[in-house]
C-alpha cells in the first residue's frame, strides 16, 4: 500500500519488486538484498513473496503474496513501476504457466502506462515456439532491460531486443575475507534430472577420495530449503554415499546469504551446483569448483576462472579428483572478483535511470 504523507510533504514513489522471493532460497534472498540496497532515494518497495512474514520482517518492506496473481495485480495498481528483479523469470522450463504469470504482470503494467524494468535478468530457456513468440512481444513492451550474462543478451537480440550486459547482481554484495586454508570441503549440491541413482557415483567417489587424501571434513550446505535440504540423508539412504564420505559429512543450515558466506569463508574448497552458491562462495574468497546443470553456472565459472564440469558430459572420478585437488586451498584471483563486482554497476544505474524517469512524470 502506498505510504501517506503529511500535507505539503513530497510523496515517496513505490516500486513493485517481482521475483522468486520468500521461497527459502538463499540465492533469491541475496538478489533481493542487492535490489533493495540499490533502491533510489525517495522510493520504497512492495515485494512479492511466498513467505510474506519472513520477507517483511527481515527486509522491513511491504509484501504481497506472490502466488496470488489477483493480489499482485492489486498491489501493482498502487505502485509507480514494476521491476522483475534478478533470476531467470522469463523461461518455460518451470512451466508455461509461470511464463504467463509474468506476462500478465507486464501487460497489466503497460496498460496502466507504468514503466517495466527487467533488472539483472537471465533469459530462457524457451523450449516452446509459443514461449518465444510471447517473450518477443514482452521484450518489445518493457521500458528497459539489463542482462546478467552474454547468452541471455544474445537470445534477447534474436527476439528483437538489445540491452546492456553485466554480471549477476549478487556479485555486488560485500565480500568477506577467506580464512579457510586447510578447511573443510563445502558442497552446495541440488537434486537434478542429470543425477539420478548411479549417476551420482563418479562425483561422490571423487569427493570421498579428496576428503580422505586431504583429511577434510565435508559440509553439505543447502541453498534451497525445499529442494536441497536432506540431500545428504537421501543419498545415504539410497546407499549411494561411500562409507568414508558419510563418516566425514554433516549438513549445516544457513538462514541468510551472509551465513552461507561465513561457512564458505572457512572452506578449503566449495563445490557448487547452485549459481548463487558459487557466487557467494567466491565473494567469501573461497576456492571454488562448479558442477553445471545449466549454462548460467558454466558462464559464472568461466568468469571466475574456476574448474567446471558439465553434468551433460561423462564424469570420470580421476578427472574430477585432479581438478578439485588443483583448486583446493587456491582462492580465486582478486582481479577477476573485482571485475565481476564492477560489472554489476550496469544494473544499479538502470534502476536509477528508471527512478529518474518516474520522478519527472
Amino acid at each position: 500500500m502506498r505510504e501517506t504523507r503529511q500535507k505539503g510533504e513530497k510523496a515517496r514513489r513505490q516500486l513493485l519488486l517481482v521475483g522468486y522471493y520468500g521461497e527459502h532460497n538463499l540465492g533469491d534472498d541475496a538478489l533481493l538484498e542487492v535490489l533493495l540496497g540499490h533502491m533510489p532515494a525517495g522510493f520504497t518497495a512492495t515485494v512479492t513473496a511466498y513467505d510474506t512474514d519472513l520477507v517483511r520482517q527481515r527486509f522491513r518492506v511491504d509484501t504481497v503474496q506472490r502466488r496470488s496473481l489477483a493480489q499482485v495485480l492489486k498491489a501493482l495498481s498502487n505502485c509507480d513501476g514494476l521491476v522483475l528483479g534478478g533470476g531467470s523469470l522469463l523461461q518455460d522450463s518451470t512451466s508455461f504457466r509461470s511464463l504467463l504469470y509474468y506476462a500478465a504482470l507486464i501487460f497489466a503494467a503497460r496498460l496502466e502506462a507504468k514503466p517495466v524494468l527487467l533488472w539483472g535478468q537471465g533469459l530462457g530457456p524457451l523450449r516452446r515456439r509459443p514461449s518465444r513468440i510471447l517473450v518477443g512481444r514482452l521484450l518489445g513492451l518493457v521500458t528497459a532491460v539489463s542482462w546478467r550474462d552474454q547468452e541471455s543478451a544474445a537470445l534477447a537480440r534474436k527476439l528483437g531486443r538489445d540491452g546492456p550486459v553485466g554480471s549477476d547482481p549478487v556479485w555486488a554484495l560485500p565480500a568477506q575475507p577467506w580464512r579457510g586454508s586447510g578447511g573443510p570441503l563445502v558442497l552446495c549440491l541440488r537434486p537434478t534430472k542429470e543425477l539420478q541413482g548411479s549417476a551420482w557415483h563418479p562425483y561422490l567417489q571423487a569427493l570421498d577420495q579428496l576428503a580422505r587424501l586431504q583429511d577434510r571434513e565435508v559440509i553439505w550446505l543447502p541453498f534451497h530449503a525445499a529442494q536441497d535440504r536432506g540431500l545428504l540423508e537421501q543419498l545415504d539412504q539410497q546407499q549411494l554415499l561411500p562409507a568414508g564420505l558419510a563418516g566425514r559429512s554433516r549438513e549445516v543450515l544457513a538462514e541468510r546469504p551472509s551465513e552461507a558466506m561465513t561457512v564458505a569463508s572457512g572452506a578449503g574448497l566449495v563445490v557448487a551446483m547452485r549459481l548463487h552458491g558459487l557466487i557467494l562462495a567466491a565473494l567469501a574468497g573461497a576456492p571454488c569448483a562448479a558442477l553445471s546443470y545449466d549454462p548460467k553456472v558454466q558462464a559464472a565459472a568461466d568468469g571466475l576462472g574456476c574448474p567446471c564440469h558439465s553434468l551433460d558430459a561423462m564424469a570420470a572420478p580421476a578427472e574430477l579428483l585432479a581438478a578439485w585437488s588443483g583448486a583446493l586451498d587456491s582462492p580465486p584471483a582478486a582481479a577477476r572478483l573485482a571485475a565481476l563486482r564492477q560489472q554489476t554497476e550496469v544494473h544499479r544505474q538502470l534502476l536509477q535511470d528508471l527512478a529518474n524517469q518516474i520522478a519527472v512524470r
